[in-house]
């Protein structure tokens, strides 16, 4: 059984001091690497690889601690464990980056040309691309870094390859135009989730289309005049009896002339405007379908660089796209075919990257086909070898995957993976390789270009799992570690990256990329609203952990974590956190002093099972040790079953409250040197705490190696130490139960000293009446009563037909009650006065806050989060005022 040469702690927790330590120690031992051992079962982990241009955000720091618990966790209980970290290159991300970079020198890619440039990105992701890897050490994340992966090192990017040829070849990969998001400041197709929709207050015209028969004409309703200028057709819903006999006619285009077939079509929204639409193929997604029902033309009006095409009339043609909208509302207007306007709130599509509004254009790109790759993804869901937690995520899944639409994985890009396909200039043959190819493979000849674009960056990242364990290479790691047991990642890539991941795993590992897949919310802030360090919502993690430490970061992120739901960041919280840890400390430094003459640690647990068994323990001995035993359970199955807020909120309340309030003070007396029992009191204090700290590891990782190392222990580190599994003999409901009543007996004087304001240090005599059932066990700890309770002395006795005079009540429990005479402590009349006057304030508030709410303009437009606050207010005056009037008839009782 080690020692450490200090057995005491400083007496004040710094985590500064000790978190780098700690982690320096844990990766030199080597405890976080993950090797095949065919002795214990697997448990592996990849890591959601954050942007290589990224730094710690709140999401991240949520999202691997949750991770780190769920790793820590397994290594404990013997698995054998793999954290595989790694970053992702970020196409679009990384090249504005660098391009900003370029722009301050006055140059361009362009300028450079496409080597040189992707030099210089590879120059800058090896000078700034470790930061975020950095920073999740400081966080605690107990990832193998000796198996690091980038997207795009050479074993990724040999995967891709591998991928893409497969899919080639097999006909799920094809060339060819469709719909697509496209910024016009990055030049390139983005993906649904690098487009941000941001609420803006616009304008909706009404327009009037002529009908071709002169029979009168149909208006429509649109934000974006300047797109009817590439209008092929009108569109209403078939059930709608409005405009049913128009169906199959034509009407003329305002401005252009072109005739416009109508047709039927469900994908109307019969309450939009007037529930007539203009389509416009190339210009928006839904009119893209509706075109590709109804062979629609496509005429594109506006391109790539924002400005109105050549297919747009003059004098439109070449204006800027904002511009074109002015000038087509004035000729309309003009002309006599702008009905009205009227404003209008809608979501616009903002690139994510540079802020630009996106434009949908038909653009001819590459695409997967993800039907068939779709359907055994989905069997793969309802049969559960795939979980989704939590499980109402499945409808969203199978919505998604069951409606899917061909994946565009093309990006007019420089960094990235490039397409591995090359096009003959002779013969025009197109071939997909994973080796560069060098020839034409039908002609011979050596023209040969490879395709400019680069692949999407989730193509890679659907990869993950296997492509980060040496795939295509049968590794070691990948027979073993292969299917992954459990994705920690945040709902809003449930389609995105996880579905992916699904469809990739079973097409080319022949299953499941993962078992388990938990999915967690967004840390908002205190309002609710999504963090944004340019609207000063958002809130650096990294200076949390520089005031408060990791730890208290980590406890406050877990515990306000409800599977699936988002997390609201409160700073009072923050330090919640650090008080624990702070407590854990205290209680710490007062068990070890008291420990330093302990040496039989390594026969504890044994003895305690023996002592327990043979009636030698005192009740509160039996009474923490039982409870130990049952938190120990109900943390382990809560862990099991991936609820890690409730894990943390358990040991919390058990540590803070059973541990620390109760156990450490009700053994304090006993523990003075030659004291009864002393040997047995310190085997229980060394148990709990050590125990408790083993179970508190993987949430708050550093103070708990501290503390652990000061103890007498086995073995290097708790992290490598085994999860607890305390001995089902120590459960004892009789001790629990008989504790609760002497607990409830103290609480209720010392609730009734609270309330009535009687000092800290004044003792106060106190009367119990008790019934016969709990009666000799309240005089059995009556020397713990009074000291907990404050009490110069305790009579405990049967229950009277007469009240004591003079006296407090305190219910304490179905078996007991309290009497404290505090008229003598107490000037009544004025505690009666002061009273009065809190009460006259609190109904003041109360009135203010049931008018607030009896408005219904204000329940029905004012924020949710401010509805809900003024709620909570006037329930807690409500509960105020219902507390100062009882302790104003007690009150009155004493006077009387």
């Amino acid at each position: 059984m080690a020692r450490t040469d200090h057995q005491t702690l400083p007496s004040v927790y710094s985590p500064q001091e000790v978190e780098p330590r700690w982690y320096a120690y844990w990766e030199r031992q080597g405890f976080f690497r993950g090797d095949p051992d065919p002795s214990r079962q697997p448990f592996s982990i990849v890591i959601p690889p954050p942007n290589v241009t990224g730094s710690l955000h709140m999401g991240h720091a949520m999202d691997n601690t949750l991770q780190d618990i769920m790793v820590r966790f397994r290594r404990m209980q013997g698995y054998s464990t793999l954290w595989v970290p790694g970053t992702d290159h970020a196409g679009i991300a990384t090249q504005v980056v660098v391009e900003a970079e370029l722009a301050k020198e006055g140059k361009s890619r362009h300028d450079l040309g496409r080597e040189q440039f992707l030099e210089r990105v590879w120059a800058w992701k090896e000078k700034y691309g470790g930061v975020i890897t950095h920073q999740l050490r400081r966080l605690g994340a107990s990832c193998d870094w000796s198996r690091e992966r980038f997207t795009m090192d050479p074993g990724c990017s040999r995967a891709v390859r591998e991928v893409f040829v497969h899919l080639f070849r097999k006909g799920l990969i094809y060339r060819g135009d469709y719909i697509i998001n496209w910024c016009p400041r990055c030049q390139t197709a983005l993906s649904d989730l690098e487009v941000e929709h941001e609420e803006t207050d616009g304008r909706l015209w009404y327009i009037r289309y002529p009908l071709e028969d002169g029979s009168g004409d149909v208006v429509v309703a649109t934000t974006r005049p300047e797109t009817m200028l590439g209008d092929t057709g009108v569109a209403v819903h078939p059930e709608d009896t409005r405009y049913l006999p128009l169906v199959g006619k034509r009407a003329i285009l305002p401005l252009v002339g072109r005739r416009l077939p109508i047709v039927a079509d469900e994908s109307v929204d019969m309450s939009f405007g007037t529930g007539a639409v203009k389509v416009t193929p190339a210009h928006d997604p839904t009119d893209f379908e509706i075109g590709r029902r109804h062979g629609l033309e496509t005429v594109q009006v506006i391109g790539e660089e924002g400005r109105m095409t050549s297919a747009a009339p003059e004098p439109f043609a070449g204006m800027d796209r904002t511009q074109a909208r002015q000038k087509v509302v004035e000729a309309l207007r003009r002309q006599g075919y702008l009905v009205r306007e009227e404003a209008h709130h809608h979501a616009v599509g903002h690139c994510q990257r540079c802020g630009t509004v996106v434009e949908p254009l038909v653009s001819k790109q590459w695409f997967v086909r993800m039907k068939p790759l779709a359907e055994p993804a989905i069997a793969a869901v309802r049969q559960k070898r795939v979980r989704l937690l939590p499980e109402r995520f499945e409808s969203h899944f199978f919505h998604w995957m069951e409606n899917v639409r061909d994946w565009c994985i093309s990006r007019q890009l420089w960094w990235g993976h490039r397409i591995p396909v090359w096009y003959c200039q002779e013969c025009g043959e197109v071939t997909a390789s994973v080796e560069d190819v060098q020839r034409c493979p039908r002609c011979g000849s050596a023209r040969v270009e490879q395709d400019p674009d680069v692949l999407d960056t989730w193509f890679s990242s659907a990869l993950w799992p296997f492509s980060t364990m040496g795939w295509p290479e049968e590794t070691a790691e990948l027979r073993f570690y292969y299917p992954t047991s459990l994705l920690v990642t945040g709902f809003d890539i449930l389609f995105f990256w996880v579905a992916r991941m699904i469809v990739m795993g079973l097409e080319f590992m022949g299953d499941v990329p993962f078992r388990d897949v938990l999915l967690h919310g967004l840390v908002r802030d205190a309002m609710g609203r999504k963090m944004s360090k340019s609207k000063g919502t958002g809130i650096d993690p990294l200076e949390i952990i520089d005031e408060y430490g990791a730890d208290a970061l980590r406890l406050t992120l877990v515990m306000g974590v409800g599977m699936g739901n988002d997390v609201r960041w409160r700073p009072e919280r923050v330090e919640a956190s650090r008080n624990f840890a702070n407590k854990l400390w205290n209680a710490a430094r007062f068990s070890l002093m008291h420990l330093e003459d302990f040496e039989d640690a390594a026969a504890a647990p044994a003895r305690l099972v023996e002592w327990a068994r043979d009636g030698q323990l005192e009740l509160p001995e039996r009474w923490i040790l039982s409870r130990l035993a049952r938190r120990a359970a109900e943390v382990t199955e809560l862990l099991e079953r991936y609820d890690l807020g409730e894990a943390a909120r358990a040991l919390y309340d058990f540590t803070w409250d059973e541990v620390c309030d109760w156990y450490i003070e009700l053994a304090k007396p006993r523990l003075a040197p030659g004291s009864p029992g002393r040997q047995r009191v310190q085997a229980t204090l060394w148990y709990v705490l050590e125990q408790t700290v083993r179970l508190l590891h993987p949430f708050v990782p550093f103070i708990t190696e501290e503390i652990w190392q000061r103890l007498p222990h086995e073995g290097s580190s708790v992290m490598v130490a085994s999860w607890p599994r305390p001995d089902a003999a120590l459960a004892d409901d009789s001790s629990e139960e008989a504790m609760r009543q002497v607990i409830e007996v103290v609480r209720a004087i010392r609730n009734v000293r609270a309330e009535k304001g009687v000092p800290v240090g004044r003792r106060i005599p106190a009367i119990v009446w008790a019934d016969g059932s709990i009666r000799p066990l309240l005089v059995a700890h009556a020397s713990d009563i009074c000291r907990l309770a404050g009490l110069s002395d305790l009579t405990i006795e049967a229950p009277g037909k007469q009240r004591p005079r003079d006296a407090m009540p305190a219910v304490a429990g179905a078996r007991a009650e309290a009497f404290l005479p505090l008229a003598g402590l107490l000037d009544t009349e004025e505690e009666l006065k002061r009273l009065a006057r809190e009460l006259s304030e609190v109904e003041g508030l109360l009135a203010r806050w049931e008018a607030t709410l009896a408005n219904p303009q204000f329940v029905e437009r004012a924020p949710e989060e401010v509805v809900a606050s003024t709620r909570r207010k006037r329930d807690e005056a409500r509960e105020r005022r219902m507390r100062i009037v009882q302790q104003m008839e007690q009150l009155k009782h004493l006077v009387h």
